[in-house]
């Protein structure tokens, strides 16, 4: 809003310190892509002030411009409590023979929503469903107080990845005694209901799960099997963040999930 009514150089050095100078970014890198983006809109801002040319930021212009793009990047964001979550993801869509390498906008939504819902985590055990490359569990981690979280996923990539998110953020069980976290590799086929009694789970989300119908019915069905797993006789909520881009895959899993007669507290959003 300042940078509407005041292009100055004080104004947009201060920019440039509080993004690509920062030391959280310095230390975590964004792709190259967006930040030579982000690099020139800023140039062609101060530009159109006719202010005095910033050396600074030309020289991270060009430090930029120098530097090939990877196959991997960082994303950074900043929690309410002050703390940061960073995340290595790659920097294509789908990699790997999947599109579970890299943060998608229903896993933003549902870890916003929990900040603000602490109480549904705190003091439970919460079991994730594809948890992707973490940023739900570790911001619920984090903000939430659960007393056990449990992130899972089946594709070995994924999981590779999840534990070095995991242990990045400083989640590992030996810095985070407070919280005792596990990464499991959970196939929704196969997994048993011994295995979902042991994890015990009292509260189950989900972020973009429900994508393509040939796994709805696959998903519904392990749904059942964790609400015939309850622990101490009351089913877990069950929390489901999707992104809606067919409405007749969505409306599929909730006619599937109705049809399931589960007994679960649902929230779908």
């Amino acid at each position: 809003r300042e940078l509407e009514n005041d292009s100055s150089s004080e104004i947009i050095l201060d920019i440039l310190k509080q993004t690509c100078l920062h030391p959280l970014c310095c230390k975590h890198p964004p792709s190259v892509r967006y930040r030579r983006l982000f690099l020139s809109q800023l140039i062609k801002r101060h530009e159109a002030s006719e202010s005095e040319p910033l050396d600074e930021l030309y020289d991270a212009l060009g430090e930029v411009l120098g530097v090939e793009e990877g196959t991997e990047c960082y994303k950074n964001y900043l929690l309410p409590c002050g703390e940061a979550v960073s995340l290595s993801e790659s920097t294509a869509v789908i990699s790997e023979g999947t599109t579970g390498l890299v943060t998608w906008e229903a896993a933003l939504y549902l870890a916003e929503w929990a900040l603000e819902n602490t109480h549904v985590f705190t003091g439970r055990t919460v079991l994730e469903l594809g948890s992707g490359v973490g940023l739900t569990g570790i911001a619920v981690c984090r903000s939430c107080s659960p007393s056990r979280y449990v992130f899972s996923d089946c594709h070995l990539s994924v999981l590779n990845r999840l534990r070095d998110n995991v242990q990045l953020n400083g989640l590992d069980n030996q810095n985070s005694p407070r919280v005792r976290v596990s990464v499991k590799h959970l196939d929704w086929d196969e997994v048993t209901e011994k295995h979902l009694r042991e994890i015990g789970a009292t509260t189950v989300i989900a972020a973009d799960v429900v994508y393509d119908p040939d796994i709805i019915g696959c998903l519904v069905k392990l749904l059942s099997k964790i609400l015939r797993c309850s622990a101490n006789g009351s089913p877990p909520e069950v929390y489901i963040s999707s992104t809606i881009r067919n409405p007749d895959t969505y409306n599929c899993f909730k006619h599937q999930l109705g049809s399931s007669r589960t007994t679960a507290h649902q929230k779908l959003f």
